[in-house]
């Protein structure tokens, strides 16, 4: 065979392999299909908290006057423990707003803040946690605890507890307590592993998990280890409590469910299977529980519903690319119950909580990799590939918010003033008529 011939075999391989490439691709790039099973249960809920008809007003500076939402508790990642990210508010507390203070800084702030005492605790990726005057946005006090932390502390009996992914240079992670008044340090467990685990606080109790599988509780006061349970994967997320169970996913593609008291698995269940290649099947998403499912997304590209009671598998919801976003979950009174998620494929999708059937979604472009949250009937999300935090109708998807700020989890409130955690910044916003 001459040389040009063997060139021309060969460039037309190479063609073959590409047009072969690219079906590849396009097969791996469609959305998985949905699965429904309407024989899993589902738990209709009550609305247990009242939305406010108005928002409290806020005392002057020198006022005697006790606030009633100075000592307002966002315990942790999510706000309750069964981290479904929504706070009815009312519905003044909306768009157009007005900045009240700035804290500003340099380094990345992956996660929201923590509030509690009137402060917000704020875990910087550098390690450093900040405690800042909610009223003010000035700093109360700031503690290095850590060279590395992706994560939000947890607020429970007078302290905060939080996890950092490494302690020092070429050192593992560990866990930190510490006085919530003054940032003293009351003690620290040395982790094996690396984790950036949101840890969640419930009694004498805070539980989290650790990239090398292992699950902690561990006694508040001291640190002691009560139980561990190892995982078959690395466990980066944090873990929702309800009900007496621990619900989460690893990165071997596994949600598990384990009995609060001693550790022990209820149920353990799996995904659909690997739609986008390297790094599918992850659970990276923080599991959200409510109407007695388990709600979690996958870099298979779904968001997934277990039964929180058996882990049989109720539905999922395909979309375009990577799911890491945790999911918000509300049902607003008269309305249906709603899941909330975006995508790396750039959409922000609002489903039914019952059968995970679209609702609406709403086409953005860039990539959504951070938790939404839902405060009254509005839901925030920020996108990292546009460092953008945009506000939706919960009932229509209409944009109703937008600021060039931000880029994974966004926000949380007191019911008075939304805390928008940008890229490297912390803004206090308010209604412009308040």
């Amino acid at each position: 065979m001459t040389a040009r011939k063997k060139w021309i075999l060969g460039a037309a391989t190479l063609v073959l392999l590409v047009l072969a490439a690219g079906g590849a691709v396009f097969a791996l790039t469609r959305p998985p299909e949905d699965v429904n099973n309407a024989d899993v249960a589902f738990e209709e809920e009550p609305t247990v908290t009242p939305v406010p008809s108005a928002i409290p007003t806020e005392p002057p500076a020198k006022s005697k006057k006790v606030d009633p939402l100075r000592n307002f508790v966002w315990a942790g990642y999510g706000y309750s423990k069964d981290r479904r990210r929504y706070l009815p508010a009312s519905k003044l507390l909306r768009p157009p707003f007005r900045r009240v203070w700035t804290y500003p800084g340099s380094i990345l702030m992956e996660f929201s803040p923590a509030m509690a005492e009137g402060k917000l605790f704020l875990l910087r990726n550098n390690g450093a946690l900040h405690a800042v005057d909610k009223r003010t946005g000035k700093a109360v006090w700031k503690k290095k605890i850590g060279v590395l932390a992706a994560s939000t502390p947890a607020y429970g009996n007078g302290r905060i507890f939080a996890t950092v992914l490494s302690r020092g240079k070429g050192k593992a992670g560990a866990v930190f307590a510490l006085d919530a008044k003054t940032g003293k340090i009351l003690w620290k467990r040395l982790l094996p592993s690396r984790s950036e685990s949101s840890p969640v606080f419930d009694g004498d109790r805070i539980y989290f998990g650790s990239e090398n599988g292992t699950i902690y509780n561990l006694r508040a006061g001291d640190g002691a280890v009560r139980w561990t349970f190892k995982a078959s994967g690395a466990v980066k997320a944090g873990l929702a409590l309800a009900n007496g169970k621990l619900f989460f996913g690893d990165y071997k593609g596994r949600v598990y469910a384990i009995r609060q008291t001693d550790g022990k698995q209820i149920w353990a269940s799996t995904t659909r299977g690997a739609k986008f290649g390297l790094g599918s099947g992850q659970f990276y998403s923080t599991p959200a529980v409510a109407f007695g499912r388990v709600y979690v997304g996958n870099t298979d590209g779904r968001m997934y519903s277990f039964s929180s009671s058996n882990g049989k598998l109720a539905w999922t919801k395909g979309t375009g690319s990577y799911v890491y976003s945790s999911p918000a979950v509300a049902q607003l009174p008269g309305e249906k119950p709603r899941v909330f998620f975006g995508s790396y494929d750039g959409s922000f999708y609002a489903v039914d909580a019952r059968n995970g059937k679209q609702l609406w979604r709403h086409k953005e472009g860039g990539k959504i990799s951070g938790a939404p949250t839902v405060v009254g009937d509005i839901v925030y999300y920020s996108n990292w590939g546009k460092k953008t935090t945009t506000g939706l109708g919960v009932r229509t998807g209409k944009k109703v918010f937008s600021m060039g700020r931000g880029a994974f989890n966004p926000v949380i409130s007191d019911g008075r003033t939304i805390f928008l955690t940008g890229y490297s910044t912390l803004y206090a916003l308010r209604p412009e008529k308040q």
